[in-house]
């Protein structure tokens, strides 16, 4: 029974994660100059328009799958490499933020009063997590090797972008090893007890403000 809820509430919360993240990707890639994301229709927090029904079934069973790339052109980035950085670390980002408020409401207890929605929180919370770290890893098509692509030398990058073809295939064998998860899982509890101590001085300081009005 609650294995056929959990299944359930995954879906809301997939598509919140999906849809910040990708979101974030074109809105800074706009911000910055490239009108590609507008002209594809993905400057939108609107699901429909990030996802792929492939990736999100793959993510919904067996928790690893993916959305439609945000299509970027670099030349229209000003500036340039630093603008691809900043693109590419947007939807990591988003995801963080994201978390953080959602961890916010679940310590307010907000949301609590119905169970169900509280479980979608919670699951939208850990989904946004585990989507910014995995994204990171920095092994193609994944943001994190767009991010050191664009720090190493030319010639370096250029190297490791012959490799990229082989990139998606890597990610299924470490995936299958398990290797990702020893990586992944450290991450992302560091990165939880990260957000939330934050939220523990977020809550303390709109308590205390509140209190200062007595």
């Amino acid at each position: 029974m609650w294995l056929a809820r959990d299944m359930i509430f995954r879906i809301p919360a997939l598509l919140l994660a999906l849809t910040v993240h990708e979101y974030a990707h074109a809105k800074v890639a706009d911000a910055l100059g490239d009108p590609t994301p507008r002209a594809y229709g993905r400057l939108t927090l609107n699901p429909l328009a990030h996802l792929d029904p492939l990736g999100l079934l793959m993510l919904w069973l067996v928790r690893f799958g993916w959305a439609k790339p945000v299509p970027i052109n670099p030349n229209y980035l000003r500036p340039r490499r630093a603008g691809l950085i900043l693109v590419s670390l947007a939807g990591a980002g988003a995801n963080v933020l994201t978390a953080l408020a959602l961890l916010i409401l679940l310590k307010l207890q907000v949301l609590l009063f119905n169970e169900g929605l509280a479980s979608i929180v919670e699951l939208a919370m850990w989904y946004n997590i585990f989507l910014a770290v995995f994204n990171l890893i920095p092994i193609p098509p994944l943001d994190g090797s767009k991010v050191l692509a664009e720090l190493l030398p030319r010639r370096t990058a250029y190297e490791l972008a012959r490799w990229e073809p082989y990139g998606p295939v890597l990610l299924i064998v470490l995936l299958y090893l398990g290797l990702t998860s020893i990586i992944l899982l450290p991450l992302a509890s560091w990165l939880y007890q990260v957000l939330y101590s934050v939220t523990d001085l977020i809550v303390f300081g709109f308590l205390y403000r509140i209190l200062l009005r007595f």
